[in-house]
């Protein structure tokens, strides 16, 4: 089978060339990268709106911390996909198990958003502002089509990864990125012709992103057609074949996974509406934490590299490497941006954000120095244990993650004496820091077996 774009030669030569895996990552990591842009544009279109400071704390602080909870279940389907979909019954298995999935999570979404479960989950739990919470409400039903539309997506991303067609996956990014620009663009236009009573930021936003998420899903769609035909249904069965057992198994620690990482979500907008500075730290959290996804999602795209490279003789001191050169490089771009005027054009002219609110955005950068590097590290020694099938010490992982992240938050919260936003970063960086030594500990098992292979 080819595996990621590699070719039958090089997969069969005694080392894995460095080059390889570069050709396998940069797809992918364009299509994060593209991802990541999303964020700042709605951020800098919101922010040139009426009223942008609430409707801003509105997405960052609420619609966008609860769609990514709901959709959690989800989230690791790429990865599942990527390390499952081998053959036609395994594809068939799975595809039943997100379809039903994103039917039930959409339904849960609804859910919270047209009943009292709204106020119990925005006003109580996460105590947010009052201003925010009419706007939060609206931007919630908007993204109603969010859930289902990324489980399609990434289902089928992972065929298309598994099959070596990684270039597809960037290509689609393309496309999810043009349609929330072009939607942001009419937003904008309307809100300066009617006034932010008829056309709120918050809607401009979040149609932005709705649109763009259905946009990806159904061109996903589209071009995963002929390999499914040409491709999966040829491949040999697997043995033994994938059964629900073995799925559960296999996936149910990614599920616990990815809530328990997205649980800090909704912590972290809870603690920053309880301390200094709130709505400001509310409304600047996702205008920074989109500049600095942008850099870790170089990282985080190569997690699906490692778990497709891994099987290849000589990929281990490839892959180390290409980690150890996309740590520093990634590092470098941040220290560049936020010890230079770049991080002053970013959040002023770019973001559009008031004086204060670009300030406490340039000072918190600092805090995420560490951020990009550990997002590398986590991926090499996560798409380790996945390969390994040991995803049990990626949710230890998190729950480390959870409570070291939640200590701090509270700690801070308790005391009140630091702006939110500061808080918030440098809880996230020790978190991801505590993560990663977990995920080191765990995955060195693997690592050691896959250095005995290769020698």
């Amino acid at each position: 089978m080819k595996i990621a774009g590699v070719s039958d030669s090089a997969a069969n030569a005694e080392s894995l060339p460095l080059h390889y895996v570069a050709k396998t990552w940069w797809p992918l990591a364009a299509s994060w990268l593209l991802m990541a842009l999303e964020m700042p544009a709605l951020s800098a279109v919101i922010a040139r709106l009426p009223d942008a400071e609430i409707h801003l704390a509105a997405y960052g602080g609420v619609v966008f911390q609860l769609a990514l909870i709901i959709e959690s279940p989800i989230i690791m389907l790429l990865a599942a996909s990527t390390a499952l979909s081998k053959e036609w019954a395994s594809y068939r298995r799975l595809y039943r198990f997100m379809m039903t999935a994103g039917a039930l999570l959409t339904a849960l979404h609804l859910l919270i958003t047209l009943t009292p479960l709204y106020s119990l989950v925005v006003e109580g739990l996460i105590g947010a502002p009052k201003e925010i919470i009419a706007p939060a409400r609206l931007g919630l039903l908007v993204m109603t089509p969010w859930t289902w539309s990324i489980a399609y997506r990434r289902f089928n991303q992972g065929v298309l990864i598994r099959f070596g067609h990684s270039q597809t996956v960037g290509v689609g990014t393309l496309v999810r990125l043009s349609a929330n620009l072009v939607v942001l663009w009419i937003g904008y236009n309307l809100g300066q012709a009617l006034g932010a009573q008829r056309v709120p930021g918050i809607l401009v936003g979040t149609a932005a992103v709705a649109a763009g998420v259905m946009s990806e899903a159904m061109y996903v769609g589209w071009v995963v057609r002929p390999i499914l035909r040409h491709e999966v249904r040829l491949a040999p069965t697997a043995e033994p074949a994938l059964t629900w057992r073995a799925f559960f198994a296999f996936y149910i620690p990614l599920v616990m996974t990815s809530l328990l990482t997205l649980i800090a979500n909704p912590i972290g907008s809870a603690a920053l509406s309880r301390m200094p500075e709130s709505l400001a730290s509310l409304a600047t959290w996702p205008v920074v934490t989109g500049l600095i996804f942008m850099l870790r999602s170089m990282g985080v795209a190569y997690n699906e590299v490692v778990v497709a490279l891994l099987d290849q003789r000589g990929a281990y001191r490839s892959l180390k490497r290409f980690a150890e050169l996309l740590s520093a490089l990634t590092t470098g771009l941040l220290f560049l941006v936020a010890a230079t005027p770049l991080s002053a054009l970013w959040f002023e002219r770019v973001s559009a954000l008031p004086p204060f609110l670009a300030h406490l955005a340039r000072s918190g950068l600092w805090l995420a120095l560490p951020l990009p590097a550990l997002s590398v590290l986590q991926s090499w020694y996560q798409g380790a244990l996945l390969y390994g099938r040991r995803t049990r010490g990626v949710s230890e992982s998190v729950v480390v993650y959870l409570l070291v992240v939640a200590a701090l938050l509270i700690a801070g919260a308790t005391w009140g004496g630091a702006i939110g936003l500061y808080v918030g970063l440098a809880a996230m960086s020790a978190s991801m820091a505590a993560q990663t030594a977990w995920l080191a500990w765990r995955a060195a098992p693997v690592l050691a077996e896959i250095r005995r292979r290769d020698d």
